[in-house]
């Protein structure tokens, strides 16, 4: 309801909590892996030769995508957050890349450290056998193997902090989506509505309300809601990055076609169009080796028919649902395939002098000292 200001000062304070409780992990774990538990000594990589690195090989890892998927969905939300400042040509770079040196030194850091420092046949983890400690986080489990009574409580609190981030986060993406979804009459008008202060008020007060659902989680059968839920949504941030990087690969192709040149573009990918074909295959893998997981998964020599069917529907069930929605659209809408050469490339389009940005931009750049150079490069 604040805005794009409200949203970013939000997650800016959330963001403060997240970094000052991952650095103190990080620091943990490298101390918890060094000098062991008050049971044991040091840990190093005892971990990853028993019981192992990989359970289950290369289909337990294919088994786990879609968790590391929407443990990672989100970060394409800069798009939308940097499309409302004031400078997108300055915003959009500096966010892409502290999004890729957040994702490096926390996101990946941090995996390292839990899988050295906690077993994957733990108990308490979310699949162990007692009940009480089902949901028990592989962060609070480090604490609690090294005795500290405390720490625990706090990443708890840290971890809510983190669901009220994610929140805020589903409700701005989504509204501008639906207020886009709107506007493109591919959504009922209403949700078209902006208000003078740029809040499309109708769609974030439909995103908030589906957030309600969150109250599932007092039922009985929250396990197989939540079951279903994830299998809504499972694919849908693989769908969403595979789009945008066919989208950049259009976009390029439509503009060298129409003899344009780079220079003209306000803001480019540093990794180019090969990033964006990278990114497109990695996101078609993902897809495939989910349907076979969902077709053949871990142990289905031993599960029922019943059982194989249910989980072949959860994996599949929101890539089904992707290509409904597509082949709806196709019919009612009846678009056709716009060939690159007759793309609308200006409708929308700021008004940039790209050349004369970039000859101001230069001259600061020139007047900045060594540090500054290296740290805005950087980020």
């Amino acid at each position: 309801m604040l805005g794009v200001k409200g949203y970013g000062e939000a997650e800016f304070i959330f963001a403060i909590i997240k970094i000052t409780a991952a650095i103190g992990f990080i620091l943990f774990g490298v101390i918890l892996n060094c000098a062991g538990t008050p049971e044991r000594g040091y840990i190093g990589f005892e971990y990853w030769r028993s019981p192992g690195a990989f359970n289950h090989g290369v289909k337990g890892f294919c088994s786990v995508l879609l968790n590391a998927v929407f443990a990672f969905s989100g970060t394409e939300l800069i798009g939308l957050a940097a499309a409302e400042t004031a400078n997108p040509r300055k915003s959009l770079p500096m966010a892409i890349k502290q999004v890729f040196w957040r994702i490096c030194l926390f996101y990946l850091s941090i995996i390292l450290l839990i899988g050295l420092v906690v077993r994957h046949d733990d108990p308490r983890l979310v699949d162990g056998v007692n009940e009480s400690d089902a949901n028990a986080s592989p962060l609070v489990i480090a604490f609690q193997e090294a005795g500290v009574q405390i720490l625990p409580s706090v990443i708890n609190a840290v971890i809510l902090v983190s669901v009220l981030s994610v929140a805020n986060s589903a409700v701005f993406g989504s509204s501008r989506t639906l207020a886009a979804l709107g506007a493109l009459r591919q959504a009922p008008k209403l949700l078209a509505y902006v208000d003078r202060r740029g809040r499309p008020l109708m769609a974030i007060g439909v995103a908030a309300v589906v957030g309600l659902l969150a109250y599932l989680a007092d039922l009985e059968e929250r396990d197989k809601v939540l079951e279903w839920l994830v299998g809504i949504g499972a694919l849908s941030s693989v769908f969403t990055w595979g789009t945008i990087c066919l989208c950049h690969i259009r976009f390029r192709s439509a503009w060298l076609l129409q003899r344009r040149g780079l220079y003209e573009l306000p803001y480019r990918s540093s990794v180019g169009v090969a990033g964006s074909y990278f990114g497109l295959f990695v996101n078609v893998a993902i897809i495939l080796v989910q349907i076979w997981v969902a077709i053949a998964p871990i142990g289905y020599e031993t599960l029922a028919t019943v059982e194989l069917a249910r989980n072949a529907v959860l994996k599949l069930l929101s890539g089904v649902l992707m290509l409904i929605f597509f082949v709806v659209h196709k019919i009612i809408h009846g678009t056709r395939y716009v060939r690159p050469g007759e793309v609308d490339l200006d409708t929308g389009r700021r008004d940039y002098n790209v050349l004369l940005l970039e000859s101001l931009e230069r001259e600061q750049r020139a007047m900045w000292p060594r540090w500054k150079k290296i740290y805005k490069f950087l980020c």
